[in-house]
């Protein structure tokens, strides 16, 4: 396995921490995984996802106007 950076052992315990747990509670509960879909998180949240992407280009040199869109 090639590392870019210094750290990537543990990166890569963090994420298989992350899958145990995901195993782990679906194994509990009887589960089945659902995925949540690559937009999941930018709709929980939109607000602050506006907002950070608005800093962005601002700190890109862009000039942002915000308007509601058209329905």
């Amino acid at each position: 396995m090639i590392r870019t950076q210094p750290g990537g052992r543990r990166a890569a315990v963090a994420v298989a921490h992350s899958i145990l747990v995901i195993a782990y509670h679906l194994l509990r509960d009887g589960t089945v995984f659902e995925d949540l879909g690559t937009s999941y998180f930018d709709e929980r949240d939109r607000v602050r996802v506006t907002q950070r992407l608005v800093h962005r280009l601002r700190a890109l040199g862009v000039a942002v106007t915000l308007s509601p869109a058209a329905p």
